[in-house]
């Protein structure tokens, strides 16, 4: 119960302090931090220790891994190898030599030197990764070198993992075997991943998405990013690492869009937790005793390591300064896996706990910064190199996840459904250059058009995120074309909610729940069959002579007044609408009034009650039709009565004819 009530606490203090940070325009992640701080057992202690909340809070970091998988591909690595050997590996050698020197300069023990550089020579991807992602920059050549050296960080820490054990043992072979074993693991691992993810990812998550069951997806990816996890946990590796390259894998199927939206909830919400832990690392009353050591190895660790990667980003990278310089500034910080580094140190008795503090202070006040500094990169470095940067647009590149592909589109129709007909008003749309895209379930559909270049992604339409994502804020035309009905209302309610301005037209198959439709807010109701008959009698009317102005007239007639003219028909037993949901569905049905029948002699009025209406659509007497007959008009016997009805009530209804029941 106690634990209870610190999560309670937790959760309240989270959802005022980041609401109001949202409020004044600052980045969540400082709120987060700010929590962790206050209510800690380094400030207020609310909470008095946070041991129980720091495994889970770890999982942020592996979603957060996984998620970054999805991004990427192997060719997309085999392309940044610049980035991701070159200047992730010298920039890591690099600030751990120099902070190493440092330490042992100022007096550390030369293990205890290492551990502290190991520790500050990271950077935060958390911090990093959200923040870009928040500001549209995963994208951009700062972003994607930015990503590069992350990435070799996050490979560099669990070296350092390795090596810090191996420190404590006196052996010649203390480090070599050790690296060696880890290697042999790491590529182990990575082959294994990678031929379960071409054999077997792909078919699991074909047949899933088949269920089209939100639940099962979600689980099946749930799975796949915690399993990976967990097999490079129980290998004596990161569990972040599994998690990227299970997401590495999954980023090469087309459902790499669903997937991440899937996992974004459990990414948010434990990424939060994670830094409301980092937060809480800090102690405040150790502060005013070592401030200046903090101090100066927070301005130390901010100026060196910007100017380390920018030089490097400048050299290896051969990008223009200024774009050198926002890399730099993005990963000046300070990284969640030093805290586990200093950590694993302090366990084995490698670092003080005082001199650890301090070092800690200090990261954490870099995570603390880095936020602003990532949010105003592009700003502060067109101050300082503004005659460089002033006409150099950020060059954003093609995104395959559909909210990058999205973020530019202006003005775009989204097509939901990408069947017959969502294809051909795809090609209809691309032969006048109106950009749209596309969202549909069948992945073997998107599958294939998405390798013929087709602006279609895996995703449901009937889920606000995935709507958002397509730029449904920005889109000029919503078209829904989906084969089922229910699935099309849904859609069509779900974009409603969002964005009541949005022309929205929807194809059905037939005129039964046209007006449901209409109520539900489409502009316009295409049936199908009512339009196939159209063109049929358009044609058949011009081939007797009809005049081809007097045809688009009565076309327009009817199309003005919503099928209204033409609506209801009979039904045969090969009508496909037969296997369906039959109480939703209306029709027309015949039906003769023998002579001792109750309504003979009572007008239609008489016979219709409020419950089951009467409603008569045409009366014929012998060789003469009644359309739409007068309510007072009374049926006689050997009348056929045409109704407009469901398979239910039409049954009530020949009840209360023939036996008035």
């Amino acid at each position: 119960m106690e634990q209870f009530q610190y999560i309670l606490i937790l959760l309240a203090c989270a959802v005022a302090v980041v609401a109001l940070f949202r409020r004044i325009h600052l980045p969540p992640i400082l709120g987060y931090l700010f929590v962790g701080m206050i209510v800690g057992p380094g400030g207020l202690a609310f909470i008095p220790s946070i041991q129980n909340l720091t495994f889970l809070a770890e999982f942020g970091v592996v979603f957060l891994m996984f998620t970054i998988g999805l991004e990427f591909s192997w060719a997309r690595i085999v392309t940044m190898r610049r980035a991701l050997l070159g200047l992730g590996g010298i920039q890591v050698l690099l600030c751990t030599l120099v902070a190493a020197l440092g330490g042992w300069y100022f007096g550390l023990a030369p293990k205890t030197a290492f551990i502290a550089a190991g520790a500050l020579a990271l950077s935060s991807t958390a911090v990093v990764i959200k923040q870009l992602a928040e500001q549209h920059e995963l994208h951009t050549t700062h972003g994607r070198l930015s990503i590069g050296i992350l990435l070799f960080q996050d490979l560099a820490a669990v070296l350092f993992l390795i090596l810090i054990p191996a420190l404590v043992n006196k052996g010649d072979n203390a480090l070599l075997v050790p690296l060696l074993l880890a290697l042999a693991k790491g590529v182990g691992v990575c082959i294994v991943l990678a031929l379960f993810g071409q054999w077997l990812l792909r078919p699991l998550f074909h047949e899933v998405a088949k269920s089209h069951s939100n639940e099962v997806f979600m689980m099946a990816a749930l799975l796949v990013a915690l399993g990976a996890a967990w097999l490079t946990h129980h290998l004596q590796l990161s569990m972040a690492l599994g998690a990227f390259l299970a997401g590495l894998m999954l980023g090469e199927t087309e459902f790499r869009h669903q997937i991440e939206i899937d996992i974004r909830p459990f990414r948010d919400v434990l990424l939060g937790l994670f830094f409301v832990t980092i937060g809480a690392l800090l102690h405040i009353d150790t502060l005013p005793n070592h401030w200046h050591w903090v101090v100066f190895i927070l301005i130390s660790l901010i100026a060196f390591k910007a100017a380390l990667i920018m030089v490097l980003a400048r050299l290896v990278g051969a990008v223009s300064l200024a774009k050198a310089f926002r890399t730099g500034l993005i990963l000046a910080q300070g990284g969640e896996f030093g805290f586990v580094i200093l950590t694993v140190g302090i366990n084995h008795k490698l670092i003080d706990p005082i001199q650890s503090q301090i070092v800690v202070a200090a990261v954490v006040l870099s995570i603390v910064v880095a936020p602003l500094l990532i949010r105003y990169n592009k700003a502060i470095g067109n101050w300082i190199f503004r005659k460089q940067e002033a006409s150099l647009p950020d060059d954003e590149s093609k995104s395959t996840q559909l909210a990058d592909h999205t973020a530019e589109l202006k003005d775009h129709v989204i097509i939901c459904g990408f069947g017959r007909v969502g294809q051909i008003l795809a090609r209809f749309l691309e032969q006048e250059n109106i950009p749209s895209v596309a969202l549909d379930l069948d992945p073997m559909r998107i599958s294939s058009s998405s390798l013929a270049g087709e602006n279609a992604f895996f995703g449901d339409a009937r889920r606000a995120d995935v709507l958002a994502a397509a730029g449904l804020a920005r889109a000029r035309m919503i078209v829904i074309s989906f084969a089922d009905e229910t699935a099309a209302l849904e859609t069509l309610r779900h974009i409603r909610s969002l964005r009541l301005d949005v022309p929205v037209f929807v194809r059905t198959r037939n005129d039964s729940n046209l007006k449901t439709f209409q109520e539900a807010g489409a502009t316009e109701v295409v049936p199908e069959s009512l339009e196939a008959s159209l063109m049929l009698a358009s044609h058949l009317l011009l081939m007797l002579g009809v005049p081809a102005s007097r045809i688009l007239f009565k076309i327009r007639a009817i199309h003005s007044d919503r099928y209204r003219v033409i609506q209801g028909f009979f039904k045969g037993t090969d009508d496909p609408t037969l296997l369906e949901e039959e109480e939703t569905r209306m029709s027309l049905h015949a039906i003769t009034v023998p002579d001792n029948a109750y309504a003979a002699g009572k007008t239609i009025e008489e016979i219709s009650e409020p419950e089951t209406p009467l409603a008569v659509k045409v009366l014929t007497r012998g060789t003469v039709r009644y359309p739409d007959p007068d309510p007072k008009m009374v049926i006689e016997a050997g009348d056929v009565l045409v109704l407009h009805a469901t398979p239910e009530s039409l049954y009530l209804l020949g009840e209360r004819i023939l036996r008035g029941s």
